[in-house]
């Protein structure tokens, strides 16, 4: 049985990276979070299927996670996964693109758009990173991962509000996802204690935020024990063209908690951008 989380290959930036590229229209990248063991396919699988109805969706894994090649003696920083994302749009040869960021990957597509606001058009920011925020409990679990089957049981209870999502079996694939050659070395070294200093440095400055241009829909879980809901209130009173959904009775999980309308709303916000890709195709047979 083949690995869905295995997709295509593309050297960007001289990194082997592993993505999804699904669909056609107006290229939308997902960019995941920093859950031990995450790829993208785990992170965006109940995503992709609806939103690549209408546009050409690209979800890849990033340097350090997942499936793509970790270079020896790489530097994991903002710096390194902005280049990262930027070379993979490049080798695409997509000049502009909506960008959805999910927690760690919130706080990667704010950097994004902060310092190459010609390449975004739209954001989509999901319990997002990028602000500085008290390190929470939830996430101080998760990135000092210990890498047993039993601190997995722990932290998944940790991502959902709804406990019928979490069980063994999801704890168990989760865990072994967590122990692929390669992964929890790669993890563990990322966000060593003191981990303050991560949420830190995945955070823009505000005055950079507040210069945002882009139209940015911000969606955070009610009940998020990973990523505070104040960082998305915060988010809100910065960014100039925001607006926030908030989803009660969920946690860190929201685009799999509440899938069929988080992927509505992705669908609305982005159908703008659908609208003027069409026209422009046509214009140019």
């Amino acid at each position: 049985m083949s690995n869905l989380e295995i997709a295509q290959s593309i050297v960007a930036g001289g990194i082997k990276t592993n993505y999804h590229d699904v669909g056609e229209g107006y290229p939308t990248f997902l960019i995941h979070g920093s859950g031990p063991g995450v790829t993208a396919y785990a992170n965006w699988r109940l995503t992709m299927p609806v939103l690549s109805e209408k546009f050409r969706v690209i979800a890849p894994d990033m340097v350090g996670f997942g499936f793509t090649e970790r270079p020896a003696g790489v530097q994991y920083g903002m710096d390194m996964w902005v280049s990262h994302a930027l070379a993979l749009m490049d080798a695409l040869k997509i000049d502009k693109a909506n960008l959805v960021g999910n927690s760690f990957g919130g706080g990667l597509a704010l950097a994004l758009a902060i310092r190459n606001p010609d390449r975004v058009n739209r954001l989509a920011l999901m319990g997002p990173a990028g602000t500085k925020f008290e390190l929470t409990h939830g996430l101080d679990e998760v990135w000092g991962y210990r890498g047993t089957l039993e601190h997995m049981k722990e932290l998944v209870n940790l991502f959902a509000f709804n406990k019928n999502l979490v069980n063994d079996d999801l704890a168990k694939l989760r865990y072994e996802a967590s122990i692929r050659p390669g992964f929890q070395e790669a993890f563990s070294a990322m966000f060593p204690a003191p981990r303050q200093r991560w949420v830190d440095a995945l955070s823009s400055s505000e005055e950079d935020i507040r210069k945002l241009p882009h139209e940015t829909m911000i969606v955070h879980g009610r009940d998020d024990a990973i990523i505070p809901l104040s960082a998305s209130y915060k988010l809100l009173e910065l960014i100039p063209k925001s607006q926030l959904h908030v989803f009660g009775q969920c946690g860190h999980w929201t685009q799999i908690e509440h899938a069929a309308r988080f992927n509505q709303l992705l669908l609305n916000f982005f159908s703008v951008n659908s609208m003027n890709f069409c026209c422009n195709v046509l214009s140019s047979l």
